[in-house]
């Protein structure tokens, strides 16, 4: 049928040519009347007539020649005897032909037919066209309440293709043993959960491990958004909702998953200027269906969203959705069981540990390690690469965390030894502070909208925090702003974001963990919205006093952080000095070469072995040498080769002395 529409337009085409055609042939003949016609047949001789007989006129056709040019001719004359002869007597005696036809030969049809034909094709043409605009159809009205799903028979994903969350795959087991022998189930007395409500973070797989329950048990998966539900029309979204249910039962045993579900399934009657009336009419009708869903009918709702305290709490209750899976961040071990899920197809370099990276990589989820080795792979290939390195996954470790590198971004002088200092008050803190996070990698090059970064990972997979903790973070985000205080005497706006954190972190403490001299209140709620209705009219439920109180407290604890910050700086100013001269010169430093500066006073370790000599044509590494002091303020080494110079510091008691000292005392405490 699809290959005859593709020809539809060139038979218009041909069909408008052919009237055209027929219609300039017309043109050419000569309509007379029946007085014409008279004095036509005294001057000019008829070559042959055809008479067809109607029931009150004559219809005449033929050829005529007159002064020797033949002319084509119809004429309509009236149905009378004396007609008919004078017409035939005259064509004779011309010594032309006649010829009359038989009004019932069916001619009339052929003429209807020839002159209907054009006009039915063009009508098709038009057609097609108007029902194939939008689409292919889909927005046709007979079509518009109909449900979006979309179904897959043949589901390939398994439970092998979901990694990192054990205790989640342990909780639907049971809707797999249901699906494939629900008789058991029966006999037991027993009813399968009609809902499951899966609840996590963004990316954590909850859409993938509905996918594999489909695929382990061999049943047909609809799938389909909660946004689809609701439209601008009346009655739309409960008519899906119905038609999704029939479709569903049609093909029982079956699961299906409603996707962002808070789409539809938000509470009813809240919010400022009352409730979507569309909305909530769909879900009314998604709360009568699953209420209809007889016990062991072999339909199984799944359903996933990252907002569940916005759910009608007619949803939530038992005999909906009986059954809440909470799919979180995976730990370090779930990392890692993702990481080889993802790499099966990747060539990855032998010395590459997925261990190592999934202990770099706390907090992300499954997406986004995902999406870290994708972009080491894009990077592979960009460097053409024939394997990915393990550069490669730490630039996309920074791009997945931070975006990409703006190395085309310059400083200036005074501004890079800014940017320096205060990464290198990061690192410091996190060096100092018992409770801080490890430093894993400082940097000065531009990302996204900071100008550098400290690449800070806890020593330990945490569940919760301890105040000490909390203490610690605030000292570690305040060692940026007071670098910049205790080396140049001002401060920058550098610190927006480390500011925006502390606060927020203060805050809880405070209002929401009970971590102050206020006491075990909580002040906040942390689950008001005013978009829910929740806290729109509401006041606070504390007052103008305690309100100050809530103040003080916040600022004695960013206070004190910032005290101790200073201290620890100040007490390890000549390491300060070291990191920051380091990052100016280096830009980058990992985790091993702050440690050997912190240890050794240098980025490598004196006590390593040796590594093979480079090739002459391979440009070395240079390090930095602060051993020695030449007048024209450049180190040069024993051989007289040039290494770029340090520029001075533009803040007190910053020379090449105090920095031989720094890196003296340093060696003594080792």
């Amino acid at each position: 049928m699809k290959k005859w529409l593709n020809y539809l337009p060139t038979i218009f085409i041909i069909t408008i040519v052919f009237s055209l055609f027929m219609y300039s042939t017309q043109g050419s003949v000569n309509h007379m009347n029946y007085t014409q016609f008279q004095q036509a047949a005294q001057d000019a001789t008829f070559k042959n007539a055809t008479i067809d007989i109607q029931d009150t006129v004559l219809k005449v056709e033929g050829t005529y020649t007159k002064d020797g040019k033949p002319t084509s001719f119809n004429v309509i004359i009236p149905n009378t005897e004396e007609n008919l002869e004078w017409v035939s007597d005259q064509v004779r005696e011309d010594g032309g032909t006649v010829t009359i036809t038989d009004p019932d030969s069916g001619a009339l049809w052929a003429t209807i037919l020839g002159q209907l034909l054009p006009l039915g094709l063009i009508a098709v043409f038009f057609y097609f066209m108007f029902a194939h605009m939008g689409g292919g159809g889909n927005n046709k009205a007979f079509e518009f309440a109909k449900s979006k799903a979309r179904v897959e028979t043949n589901v390939k994903t398994r439970f092998k293709d979901v990694a990192g969350c054990d205790e989640e795959k342990e909780e639907v087991k049971e809707i797999i043993d249901y699906l494939r022998s629900p008789q058991k189930f029966t006999d037991m007395g027993a009813h399968i959960p009609k809902g499951i409500l899966m609840v996590g973070p963004p990316g954590t797989g909850k859409t993938l491990l509905a996918k594999a329950v489909a695929g382990e048990a061999n049943v047909p998966f609809f799938s389909i958004s909660g946004s689809d539900f609701v439209e601008m029309f009346v009655g739309t979204g409960a008519s899906r909702v119905r038609d999704m249910f029939k479709t569903a039962a049609k093909n029982a045993p079956c699961i299906v998953f409603i996707d962002e579900i808070d789409a539809v399934g938000r509470q009813r009657g809240a919010g400022m200027g009352g409730g979507n009336d569309e909305r909530e009419q769909t879900l009314n009708q998604l709360l009568v269906e699953m209420d209809g869903m007889t016990d062991n009918n072999g339909i199984v709702i799944v359903a996933a969203t990252n907002r569940p305290d916005v759910l009608d709490p007619a949803l939530m209750r038992s005999g909906r959705f009986d059954r809440r899976v909470t799919v979180n961040l995976p730990d370090v071990k779930g990392r890692k069981e993702i990481l080889q899920v993802h790499a099966r197809n990747k060539h990855l370099a032998p010395s590459i540990s997925l261990e190592g990276l999934a202990r770099r990589t706390p907090g992300f989820s499954g997406a986004d390690l995902a999406n870290v080795l994708n972009e080491g792979a894009i990077l592979a290939v960009r460097n053409k690469e024939k394997v990915i390195t393990q550069d490669d996954l730490d630039e996309a470790i920074d791009r997945v965390m931070m975006g990409p590198a703006k190395k085309s971004k310059k400083y200036t002088d005074k501004d890079k030894w800014l940017v320096s200092y205060h990464e290198a008050g990061h690192a410091v803190i996190g060096l100092k502070l018992d409770d801080a996070d490890i430093v894993q990698k400082v940097t000065i090059i531009p990302r996204g909208d900071a100008g550098g970064y400290n690449l800070m990972m806890p020593k330990e997979e945490k569940y919760f925090n301890r105040k000490s903790e909390l203490i610690a973070q605030i000292t570690g985000l305040l060692g940026g702003r007071t670098a910049e205080e205790l080396v140049f005497g001002e401060i920058s706006a550098g610190a927006v974001n480390d500011i925006e954190k502390l606060t927020s972190i203060a805050k809880n403490m405070v209002r929401v963990y009970g971590m102050s001299s206020l006491g075990p209140i909580q002040y906040a709620d942390p689950q008001g919205n005013v978009f829910l209705g929740r806290d729109y009219t509401k006041g606070s439920d504390y007052s103008a006093g305690v309100a100050t109180e809530i103040d003080r407290e916040v600022r004695s604890i960013i206070d004190d952080c910032h005290t101790m910050a200073r201290k620890i700086l100040t007490e390890n100013r000549n390491l300060l000095d070291l990191i920051a001269h380091s990052l100016y010169e280096h830009e980058t430093l990992t985790n091993e070469e702050i440690t050997n500066l912190m240890n050794y006073g240098q980025l490598t370790d004196p006590n390593a072995p040796a590594l093979p000599e480079p090739k002459k044509d391979e440009p070395q590494k240079t390090q930095l040498d602060l051993s020695k002091d030449e007048p024209d303020g450049q180190n040069k080494s024993s051989d007289s080769s040039e290494k770029p110079s340090l520029p001075d510091v533009p803040a007190p008691e910053m020379d090449r002395k105090s920095l031989d000292d720094a890196m003296n005392e340093l060696s003594r405490r080792d």
